[in-house]
C-alpha cells in the first residue's frame, strides 16, 4: 500500500533520502550474516503474562517463523494491502509479526492491551481489516472472546488468530512462494494509532522509507552501534518503542530485549543479565531508579547510552546516571505521526545543554554533526495566537515539522489531514517549544498542557522537574488547578520519601533556590502515595485534574 504521492516520493528520492531497500531487506541480510546469532529474547516473567515458556530465538529460527508465518497468510487467502489488527504484549511472536506481515504484503496495524471493543471496532471498520491476532486471555481480560464479537460486527474480518495458533503457523513450511510477493520501500510497513482531540484513534500510516530515514536518524545520534543490544521498555505499538528501539535493531542487527508490563525489579534484571547496550526510558523511571534505596547495587556497566523521551528528562538524574555508570543520556522528543529530534552527545556535548535543550533542525544557516537530520528536516515555530512564524529567543509557539520520516497524511481521515498539515506540507505537531540561544528550542509542554496563570504560561514539566530533585521528594506531578482571579494556578501532588513529611512551604523555598520567577511556584499540595500513571510511564493528568477540580468543589 502506497499512499505518499508520486511527486513526494520523486522528490525526497531524488534527494536520497528514500531507497529501494526494505526492511525486510535488512532483516535478511543479518540473517545471512550471522544466523546463529540470538536476536530475539522474551520477557523473563513471559509464562505469567501469556502462560508460555520465555524463549530466545537466533536469526535463522525468527527467519523460519517469520516466513512460515507470511505463506501461511498467504494460505487463508491474505492479500497484497490487506491490513491485520494485532493486539499481543511484548514478546517475540509480536517483533516477529512485524517482519511475516510485511513479507505476505499485508500490513500490521498495533494496538495497546488495554483497548476495548469500542476502540476496535472502530479500527476495524475504518481499516477494513481481514484478520485479528490476539491472546485468549491477558490480565483476566478474555481478549479471544472479544475478537470474536468483532468478526461478529465487522463483515471484513475473517480472521480471528490466537496466539498459539500463530505460534504453529510459524512452524509451517515454506515453498518459495513469497518470492513473487513484491515489496516496495513506499509500502506503508505500520499502522499505528494516536489520539488527539478527537474521540476515536487516528492512524498514523508510516512506510519503510519514513521508518528507515528515522530510524537511520536516531542510530547515528544515539550512538547504537552494529550488533548491540537494545531493550525496548514500551509497549511495540507505536513510535516510543518502535521507532526508537524496534526500527534501529533491524538497522544495526544485534538483539533486541522485550519487557512487559514496566516492573523496575524485572527490568533491572534483565539490563544487567543481558547486558544492554542501549534503552529508551521516560523521566518518571529515570527519577525512580536514580532514587532506589538499593541503586548502589545496580551494575550498568554495559549501557552505553540512554535516551530519555515522553517528557523532558530531569538534569539531576541525568547527571547522576552520567555519575554512576559513565553513560551517555540524550533526549529525545517525537510523534507517531514520525517526526522526531534527539539531542545526543554528537551534536551536543555538553549534558546540561543536551537535556535543556533540543537542535533546532532547519534553522537556515545551521548545520549539525548529525547529519541525517540536520540535512533532511525542516523546523519552524508558529506564535499560537496569531499563527506567525517567530524567530526571536525566548518566544514560545508551536513547532511545525517537515521531512521524510513524516506520515504523508491520517489513515483515511482526509478532513483531519487537511487540518493537520500547511501549504508547505509542514506538520502541524501542537507542542510548544521556547526559542532558546545557540540554535536550540526547548520543549515547554504539550499544547493542552500549559498552565495559564494570569496569563503567563508555565510547564507543568520544568515545575516537576525541580520538585524531583528535593531530597524529601520521590515523585511528582504538576497540574492546572482552576483559579477565579488568575484563570488558573499551579497544583502539585507529591509522593514523599519513605519516612518523610513534605510541606509546601519547604518545596516552595526550594524552588526559589533555584531562581524560579515567582509565579511558577505550586499554590496547593497535595500528598499521595502514588502518581497514576501509564504502562509507558507518563502521568496521568487527566486523573488529577479531575481529583483536585472535585475537592475544590466540595469545599
Amino acid at each position: 500500500m502506497i499512499l505518499d504521492s508520486q511527486e513526494r516520493i520523486k522528490e525526497y528520492t531524488a534527494k536520497g533520502y528514500w531507497g529501494k531497500k526494505s526492511l525486510i531487506d535488512y532483516f535478511k541480510e543479518h540473517v545471512s550474516e550471522d544466523p546463529d546469532r540470538v536476536c530475539l529474547v522474551d520477557p523473563p516473567n513471559k509464562e505469567r503474562l501469556v502462560d508460555l515458556t520465555p524463549e530466545r530465538l537466533t536469526y535463522r529460527e525468527l527467519d523460519q517463523a517469520v516466513d512460515a508465518t507470511a505463506e501461511n497468510f498467504l494460505r487463508m487467502g491474505i492479500c497484497k494491502d490487506d491490513i491485520i489488527i494485532v493486539q499481543l504484549p511484548n514478546c517475540w511472536e509480536l517483533a516477529m509479526l512485524y517482519l511475516a506481515i510485511t513479507r505476505a504484503g499485508a500490513l500490521i496495524s498495533p494496538v495497546p492491551m488495554q483497548w476495548r471493543e469500542s476502540e476496535l471496532q472502530y479500527v476495524g471498520e475504518l481499516t477494513q481489516a481481514r484478520a485479528f491476532i490476539t491472546v485468549e486471555e491477558f490480565q483476566n481480560f478474555k481478549h479471544g472472546e472479544m475478537g470474536e464479537k468483532l468478526r461478529s460486527k465487522l463483515p471484513n474480518l475473517e480472521y480471528m488468530i490466537t496466539l498459539q495458533e500463530l505460534r504453529e503457523m510459524g512452524k509451517g513450511e515454506i515453498t518459495g512462494k513469497l518470492d513473487e510477493v513484491k515489496i516496495d520501500a513506499n509500502d506503508i510497513f505500520t499502522l499505528c494509532w494516536t489520539y488527539g482531540t478527537e474521540i476515536e484513534p487516528k492512524g498514523c500510516p508510516l512506510s519503510h522509507n519514513n521508518w528507515i530515514i528515522e530510524g537511520t536518524g536516531e542510530v547515528e545520534l544515539t550512538g547504537v552501534r552494529e550488533g548491540e543490544t537494545l531493550l525496548t521498555a514500551g509497549p511495540l505499538v507505536n513510535m516510543a518503542s518502535v521507532g526508537t528501539t524496534y526500527i534501529p535493531w533491524l538497522l544495526v542487527g544485534g538483539t533486541f530485549v522485550l519487557h512487559h508490563p514496566f516492573h523496575p525489579v524485572v527490568w533491572m534484571r534483565q539490563m544487567i543479565e543481558e547486558t544492554v547496550n542501549y534503552t529508551l526510558l521516560v523521566p518518571a523511571l529515570v527519577n525512580a531508579i536514580a532514587k532506589h534505596p538499593l541503586v548502589d547495587e545496580f551494575d550498568l556497566s554495559a549501557v552505553r547510552s540512554i535516551t530519555i523521551g515522553g517528557a523532558p528528562p530531569a538534569l539531576w538524574s541525568a547527571q547522576e546516571f552520567e555519575r554512576r555508570w559513565s553513560m551517555e543520556i540524550g533526549n529525545i522528543w517525537g510523534m507517531n505521526e514520525g517526526p522526531g529530534i534527539v539531542s545526543g552527545a554528537l551534536d551536543v556535548p555538553n549534558l546540561e545543554k543536551r537535556i535543556e535543550g533540543l537542535p533546532q533542525y532547519g534553522k537556515r544557516g545551521v548545520t549539525w554533526n548529525g547529519k541525517v537530520f540536520s540535512e533532511c528536516i525542516e523546523t519552524k515555530l508558529l506564535d499560537p495566537e496569531t499563527g506567525e512564524e517567530i524567530t526571536e529567543v525566548g518566544r514560545v509557539g508551536e513547532l511545525l515539522y517537515k521531512g521524510p520520516n513524516v506520515m504523508s497524511g491520517y489513515f483515511k481521515r482526509p478532513d483531519l489531514t487537511e487540518k493537520a498539515f500547511d501549504e508547505q506540507g509542514f506538520l502541524h505537531t501542537e507542542d510548544l517549544f521556547r526559542i532558546k540561544e545557540a540554535n536550540f528550542i526547548s520543549f515547554v509542554d504539550r499544547g493542552k498542557d500549559i498552565i495559564i496563570r494570569g496569563g503567563f504560561n508555565i510547564s507543568a514539566q520544568e515545575v516537576e522537574n525541580i520538585l524531583v530533585g528535593h531530597p524529601k521528594v520521590l515523585d511528582a506531578a504538576a497540574i492546572a488547578m482552576p483559579d477565579e482571579r488568575l484563570g488558573e494556578r499551579v497544583c502539585v501532588y507529591v509522593v514523599p520519601r519513605e519516612g518523610e513529611k513534605v510541606t509546601l512551604g519547604e518545596l516552595t523555598s526550594f524552588m526559589k533556590e533555584k531562581s524560579i520567577a515567582a509565579y511558577k511556584l505550586p499554590q496547593r499540595l497535595e500528598i499521595t502515595k502514588e502518581i497514576p500513571k501509564d504502562r509507558a510511564g507518563k502521568i496521568l493528568k487527566n486523573i488529577l485534574k479531575e481529583d483536585i477540580k472535585n475537592k475544590l468543589t466540595a469545599k
